[in-house]
């Protein structure tokens, strides 16, 4: 029987820290393998800074025994749990030093006792994940890195951005404050002027760290900032949002609590009456126009209005 991906690199970093030399062959045989994926998980091991060196002499491949630290006192459950935001979760969001991260999850594997280490194998070959959409973003740990560098050293940066309203990319002096990943993507908060603005990392380029410094606003709050903002582009001016969701799919939306302020009440038809009191029309329209036909705008009319113009504008490019 075969071993999964995860389950094979583990055993590899098993067998090549023990201190006893094995060559491909010896891993060909102790995983049930072949020697191509054999050079191709000893080749991931190597891109996420795991040193297999060979030892040309003896023909063997072998790890350095101070690479791997000493790991720490966990029960089965705490070391799933952490095992499983980095093998799972890490292609669910799109975080930076993804490869950083998997480094320490295998250091911890790797010493993990020998009744946990099944137990996680044997566990995560048994759990997965559907990844959501995810913005494409180069560089992210290089963006990542100089953002937090410059957020904590509160540093002015400058960089250009690729607006997808605009026809030209502008030049953007920041004040940065803070990094958030929200709606499949991340972004960057900050000043300019005495305006909180968000941009995203993925229209991000020339990003420089300049040699200026900032005082930081000890009164900004992220949280207060948002404030009731359907998700982070409060437009300063709050609304009661009131929607009905037909029987069909009532329950599954009912089930997700999609705002602080959401109250839902179901009818005797089957369907919900769902209501928010929220800051700003755009960001929620896009939401409900992603229910199709299946949701009602019932109000405040600005929405409904809002929801209409779209979905006639949709009608008329495909008739």
């Amino acid at each position: 029987m075969k071993t999964s991906r995860i389950s094979r690199v583990i055993q590899i970093l098993t067998a090549l820290q023990s201190g006893q030399s094995y060559g491909v062959n010896d891993l060909t045989g102790i995983l049930n393998i072949s020697r191509r994926m054999v050079f191709r998980d000893l080749e991931e091991l190597r891109k996420v800074g795991v040193p297999c060196i060979f030892d040309n002499k003896n023909h063997c491949y072998r790890i350095d025994q101070k690479f791997f630290l000493s790991a720490p006192n966990l029960n089965d459950r705490e070391a799933l749990g952490l095992l499983l935001l980095v093998h799972k979760a890490r292609n669910h969001i799109y975080f930076p030093f993804r490869d950083s991260a998997l480094m320490a999850a295998l250091k911890i594997e790797n010493d993990l006792p020998e009744k946990t280490k099944r137990f996680c194998g044997a566990a995560l070959e048994k759990i997965s994940i559907k990844a959501d959409p995810q913005g494409k973003l180069d560089l992210l740990d290089q963006k990542f890195a100089q953002l937090l560098e410059a957020i904590l050293d509160k540093r002015i940066i400058t960089f250009s951005y690729d607006s997808p309203v605009e026809q030209e990319d502008r030049i953007i002096d920041l004040q940065p404050y803070h990094l958030m990943y929200n709606n499949y993507a991340w972004h960057v908060l900050g000043k300019m002027g005495q305006q909180v603005h968000v941009f995203k990392l993925n229209h991000i380029s020339e990003l420089r760290i300049l040699d200026k410094y900032f005082i930081e606003d000890e009164k900004f709050d992220l949280s207060e900032h948002l404030g009731r903002a359907w998700s982070m582009m409060p437009e300063g001016r709050l609304y009661n949002v009131r929607l009905r969701f037909l029987p069909e799919i009532a329950h599954s939306v009912a089930d997700v609590q999609w705002h602080s302020t959401q109250t839902v009440e179901f009818q005797d038809d089957g369907s919900i009456i769902m209501e928010f009191r929220i800051d700003g029309l755009n960001e929620i329209t896009w939401w409900i126009l992603s229910h199709g036909d299946m949701v009602q705008v019932l109000a405040p009319e600005a929405l409904r209005q809002k929801v209409i113009k779209i979905a006639e504008n949709v009608v008329r490019q495909n008739t």
